[in-house]
């Protein structure tokens, strides 16, 4: 190798070695000022699961039931749950208000069939009932929340004739199941057995962790005949649920509790 050849490869080298060092130094600087460049002040849209909302947080059936128990406890007192009218309307996923009379329809005869109601009761429609659109929201944590609809026999028809008829109900609006009634019936307590309706609607809500809740309350219930059952809530949690009867009136509740 002669001189001149060694000097020229000193110079490549050292070429080499300079550009190197600069994109070491400089590169990640201009490579971020030219994807800013591509990128300031224009709209990229990127597509997510679930479509326009992104991540949504699911309650289990549970869940949900505890949440409603404890915003319906909290009704007439201040407190971390509250149950309020929801004005906004119900959202794509959950029932609608023309559709709600016939969807409680839809559930009140599967309690018939799955013998949660002794028997059918009369046809729940709007012009004899009223419905309101309820949120059941957890204040310290929001993404526990659901919406429910109360539909209830309206007041406005005075003197109605109530036997056969569901008075109260509250249907989850996104699943439809009715996780609280009160109905009038033809039977008696006597003909009722609390376990197995216990058992068939805790299949329909698709619940677990059912056990029987004992108390030496007797003040507990406005009526002798009742029977109290608890299910797992969130954490160590539950929610009590109660079959009971008030006799002279024949009317059978199901309903939920803190």
């Amino acid at each position: 190798m002669n001189k001149g050849q060694g000097k020229w490869k000193a110079i490549i080298f050292a070429a080499a070695s300079a550009a190197v060092l600069a994109v070491a130094l400089w590169g990640p600087e201009l490579l971020a000022g030219y994807r800013d460049g591509g990128v300031l002040n224009k709209v990229a849209a990127e597509q997510v699961e679930g479509g326009e909302e992104g991540y949504r947080y699911t309650l289990g059936s549970n869940e949900r039931l505890y949440v409603l128990s404890m915003c319906m406890n909290s009704r007439d007192q201040q407190g971390s749950y509250a149950l309020v009218v929801n004005r906004q309307g119900p959202s794509e996923k959950e029932i609608t208000e023309e559709a709600v009379y016939g969807e409680c329809m839809n559930q009140l005869r599967e309690l018939a069939d799955r013998g949660i109601l002794p028997e059918m009761v009369r046809d729940v429609t709007e012009d004899s009932y009223q419905a309101v659109l309820y949120s059941a929201i957890d204040v310290l944590d929001p993404r526990n929340s659901l919406s429910v609809w109360k539909i209830s026999l309206s007041t406005d028809i005075k003197n109605a004739d109530k036997s056969g008829r569901m008075l109260d109900a509250y249907m989850d609006a996104e699943t439809g199941h009715i996780c609280e009634f009160y109905a009038r019936t033809g039977s008696t307590w006597e003909q009722i057995d609390p376990d197995r309706m216990m058992e068939a609607w805790s299949a329909y809500q698709g619940l677990s962790g059912r056990s029987e809740f004992d108390s030496d309350n007797p003040l507990l219930e406005n009526t002798p005949y009742y029977k109290k059952y608890r299910f797992a809530g969130i954490g160590e949690e539950s929610t009590v649920v109660t079959v009971g009867f008030y006799e002279g009136i024949n009317e059978l509740f199901l309903k939920i509790s803190k």
